[in-house]
Parts: structure tokens; C-alpha cells; sequence
């Protein structure tokens, strides 16, 4: 049997305040499901921070894809909450 290797990050994300970190896990929480076979996001909220886990079964390059996009997909948050509160 040939057991596939599971590449991992576990990303902690700290903003100003709770809310912050509240709106910004809301802005990309739906873009998690679904998601291809072999690949596992999970995300939780502690205080200011926001608490990313991923596994991924289809190798680095798809791992390293998928935090690439994810990133991508939180700045996009974090500059539209932003411009929404003026700073």
C-alpha cells in the first residue's frame, strides 16, 4: 500500500481587534467549501487572531497553490475592510 504524505501550514493571523478578526474569518470562511478531494481547510477564531489549518494530500506544489490563493483571498478581505472603516 502506498500511503500519500500530507503536507501541513497552520497559519495564525493576529488583527487590531476581535471584530476584525471576526469579519475577515466571515469574508473568507465560504470560499472553503467545497473543496477538492484530499485537501482540508479549518479556521477558528481565538480573541484577535485568526487560526488557519491546512492538510493537503496532493502534494507541495498544490499545497503551496492553495495558500498562495488563500492569502490572496484575505488581503482582498483585509483591504476591503479598510476602505469600509475609513483607515
Amino acid at each position: 500500500m502506498n500511503a500519500r504524505r500530507a503536507f501541513e501550514a497552520h497559519l495564525r493571523l493576529s488583527y487590531s481587534s476581535e471584530g476584525e478578526a471576526k469579519a475577515i474569518y466571515d469574508a473568507v470562511a465560504p470560499d472553503n467549501k467545497p473543496l477538492p478531494p484530499g485537501l482540508k481547510i479549518e479556521m477558528a477564531l481565538d480573541g484577535r487572531e485568526l487560526l488557519i489549518d491546512v492538510s493537503c494530500l496532493r502534494g507541495l506544489e498544490s499545497l503551496w497553490a492553495t495558500l498562495d490563493d488563500f492569502l490572496s483571498c484575505i488581503q482582498v478581505a483585509e483591504r476591503a475592510l479598510r476602505a469600509i472603516s475609513g483607515s
